[in-house]
């Protein structure tokens, strides 16, 4: 999915070219494209002659305006059970079928994307599967800061110390700890 500024980025097209193709006040254009206004709340005319100059269904054109983000601590509760759920085997082959380490990386939701990339790679260490090549470019990524469980950061925050955090980074799981994602626990999920 796609926002409306990496669309026009795509087609090599200025806002102003939008404005002129759809038929729209510039000012209109400038304000969808900047979110001053929110596209959402925009007339079906006006959405339906922007899909039409940007030549895509308007259903993709607002896909984005729907699309909530969990907090990271849902969404690594929600990869854990679905490991639990599946097993194994069937979590490699549901995630690689899928393509969302990619699809959170294109929508630049870094630690979702490394998290499942990491929890991928772990899996498959463990079962003695080959690493898939197809994310070796997103492998070279690490987020900039670590990121802890909440747990562990209320814990050091309840302590006045980070000595919680320092421990919990010598027993991180290899494939997460390269991405600067501090987890020691992904199997033991109620």
């Amino acid at each position: 999915m796609m926002t409306i500024r990496e669309k026009l980025k795509d087609k090599n097209m200025s806002v102003y070219r939008l404005a002129k193709a759809s038929e729209l006040p510039y000012a209109t254009v400038n304000d969808i494209c900047s979110g001053k206004a929110q596209l959402e709340k925009c007339s079906a005319e006006t959405i339906y002659k922007i899909a039409k100059a940007l030549d895509v269904p308007m259903e993709e054109l607002l896909a984005p305006c729907f699309l909530k983000r969990s907090s990271f601590e849902n969404f690594k509760s929600n990869i854990c059970h679905r490991v639990k759920e599946l097993g194994d085997i069937d979590f490699l082959i549901e995630t690689l079928e899928s393509h969302d380490i990619r699809t959170y990386y294109e929508r630049k939701w870094y630690p979702e994307s490394l998290y499942l990339l990491a929890m991928l790679d772990y899996i498959s260490r463990e079962n003695d599967v080959p690493l898939v090549s197809e994310y070796d470019d997103i492998r070279r990524c690490r987020l900039e800061k670590p990121v802890y469980p909440a747990s562990l950061r209320a814990v050091s925050a309840a302590a006045r110390s980070d000595a919680a955090l320092k421990e919990a980074e010598k027993t991180a799981i290899p494939e997460f700890m390269r991405f600067n994602i501090i987890e020691s626990e992904v199997r033991n999920v109620i």
